[in-house]
C-alpha cells in the first residue's frame, strides 16, 4: 500500500465505532421467546431474515425498518392469534432498542485523536438518519468528524457521489468498517483504499469474500492497528 496521498478516513459507524448488531441479537432472542408457542427458533429466525430481505428495498436499514419486519413475521407465524398485545409488545422491544446507550468499542477515543488533524475524518454509516444521529450526538465524539454522511445504501454509486461531495480522488480516500459487502468491497471497486477491521458478530446480509490480492485493501485486528499501519 502506497499511502501517502490518503486525505481522507471514513468511518463506518455500526460495529466499528458502537455496538450494534449486539442489540439486534437481543431483540431478535425476545421475539424468540415471544412467538415460541407458535414456531421453533430456527423457523422464526429463517422467516425474519427472508422478511428483511424482502423489505429492505422498501424500508432500507435501522431499527424502524427491523422492528416492522419482527412485527410481519410475528403475525405471519402466529395468524390469527398475532394479538395486539403481542404486537405491542415487540413495539416495546423497537423503543427498548433506540434506548440502548452508545457504548463505543475499544480505542475509538484513542484511535480517532490519534488520526485527528492528521487526516480528514468522516462518519459514512446506514441506518435510519434520526437514529444514527441521535447516536452520533451521544457517542461524545461527534466533534472529531469533519463530515458525516448517512446514506440509505453503500453502493459504489454511493461511494462515488462522496468522493463528489468531498472532492477528491479515489486514491486519497481510506474507508475503514467491519463489513466486508459495504464498507470495503465498494469503495475498493473504485480505486480506493479499505482497512477490515472485523467485529465479533456480522449480520448474515454484511458478509462477503474477501478480496484476493489487491494491494489497497488490509485487514487488521483493532481500530488501534489502523494507526500504527498508517
Amino acid at each position: 500500500m502506497k499511502l501517502d496521498k490518503i486525505k481522507v478516513i471514513g468511518f463506518d459507524a455500526d460495529d466499528t465505532l458502537w455496538i450494534n448488531e449486539s442489540y439486534f441479537l437481543e431483540t431478535e432472542h425476545k421475539l424468540y421467546e415471544l412467538l415460541a408457542p407458535y414456531a421453533s427458533k430456527e423457523i422464526v429466525a429463517d422467516q425474519l431474515y427472508r422478511t428483511e430481505m424482502q423489505n429492505m428495498p422498501l424500508y432500507g436499514y435501522g431499527v424502524k425498518a427491523y422492528i416492522l419486519s419482527v412485527m410481519e413475521t410475528a403475525i405471519k407465524l402466529a395468524g390469527d392469534q398475532a394479538t395486539a398485545s403481542l404486537l405491542h409488545q415487540i413495539l416495546i422491544f423497537g423503543k427498548e432498542q433506540l434506548e440502548q446507550p452508545v457504548e463505543l468499542l475499544p480505542d475509538v477515543h484513542k484511535t480517532l485523536n490519534a488520526l485527528y488533524g492528521k487526516y480528514k475524518l468522516i462518519v459514512v454509516t446506514k441506518g435510519d438518519l434520526l437514529d444514527q444521529e441521535r447516536k452520533l450526538l451521544r457517542s461524545g465524539i461527534a466533534h472529531l468528524f469533519h463530515h458525516v454522511e448517512i446514506i440509505s445504501d453503500k453502493t459504489p454509486q454511493t461511494y462515488r457521489q462522496l468522493l463528489n461531495h468531498l472532492d477528491i480522488q479515489p486514491e486519497e480516500f481510506l474507508m475503514t468498517g467491519n463489513s466486508m459487502k459495504s464498507d470495503i468491497l465498494p469503495p475498493l471497486s473504485l480505486g480506493c483504499y479499505a482497512i477490515h477491521v472485523p467485529y465479533k458478530t456480522t449480520w448474515a446480509h454484511e458478509t462477503a469474500e474477501a478480496p484476493q490480492q489487491n494491494s489497497r485493501f488490509k485487514e487488521v485486528g483493532t481500530l488501534w492497528d489502523i494507526v500504527d499501519f498508517l
